[in-house]
């Protein structure tokens, strides 16, 4: 009963007990309302330049989620937003910022008052566009958008987050996700 008993608990344990199927990945995914922000005094707090995880406020590649979103959007979650589903009453500006998004990687927090959020870091001065109402800041551009899918494709280090989307990019890779920079 020994050599039975081991065999069956090496099975059991190695999955040769488990039937034969491709299971896909799923990636979970959060509607929520995308909004962002500058990492400024009037912005932030009085330390603009270090997020809440202490990670360096780079807005290449942070984005902060309300305080609600904790548990599922842990600091260190790299998501991707997909805004292909806005509807056409949103009035917010995703498609003019879009190309600025890229992957990002959950490294601060909102205020408490603010439920089912994700807000992008945006530089303060490269990030401008030109509107018919003249040169803005891509943070102002976004606005406040309604109905954005953020889906998780990794996790990484808050104390090792990437510097720019192309290293971003890399470790998303590298995680085996075919995943495309939008």
């Amino acid at each position: 009963m020994t050599i039975l008993g081991a065999l069956m608990g090496f099975l059991l344990l190695s999955g040769g007990m488990q039937p034969a199927r491709s299971v896909a990945s799923v990636l979970p995914t959060y509607a929520v309302t995308l909004t962002a922000y500058n990492a400024v005094p009037s912005q932030t707090d009085s330390n603009p330049f270090e997020t809440a995880s202490g990670a360096y406020s780079n807005p290449e590649v942070v984005a902060a989620r309300s305080q609600d979103l904790g548990d599922e959007l842990p600091f260190g979650t790299i998501i991707e937003i997909d805004g292909s589903d806005i509807s056409s009453e949103n009035t917010c500006g995703y498609d003019v910022v879009a190309r600025r998004i890229g992957y990002r990687v959950i490294a601060d927090t909102m205020n408490a008052r603010y439920t089912k959020r994700v807000d992008l870091l945006f530089n303060t001065k490269a990030d401008y566009a030109t509107t018919d109402k003249g040169m803005k800041n891509a943070a102002e551009i976004l606005g406040i958008c309604k109905g954005i899918t953020v889906r998780v494709v990794g996790h990484v280090n808050i104390n090792r987050i990437p510097k720019t989307q192309a290293e971003l990019v890399a470790v998303v890779n590298s995680m085996g996700k075919d995943l495309a920079v939008k």
